[in-house]
């Protein structure tokens, strides 16, 4: 598995930016275009499309051979740093409810 650095500016961090970027325009768009109705469904269809857009063309970018980054690793390091935030934010709210609520 190749080395992976979230700080590098030029691949990995704007690949991680992207993409997540383009997941949270695939996801509130399709919430809108489901759930709204006249204009609001057509500003989801088109964050949906937006999203879309983005994330292909990016991945497409930055695949194998084109940069020397390999995308599917970057991905997976990337879920286990959100998965990380995470479960670090939830305990730390936990304590801080429990905290509270014990006062």
């Amino acid at each position: 598995m190749a080395s992976f650095d979230v700080w590098n500016p030029i691949m990995n961090f704007v690949t991680i930016l992207l993409l997540t970027f383009s997941l949270f325009l695939v996801i509130t768009g399709a919430f809108t275009a489901y759930f709204g109705s006249g204009k609001s469904r057509k500003i989801g269809v088109g964050l949906l499309v937006g999203g879309l857009i983005v994330g292909i063309l990016w991945g497409w970018y930055s695949g194998p051979g084109s940069t020397g980054i390999v995308l599917v690793d970057v991905i997976i390091q990337s879920i286990g740093v959100i998965l990380a935030a995470i479960i670090g934010a939830a305990i730390a709210i936990g304590l801080f409810l429990l905290a509270i609520m014990k006062s």
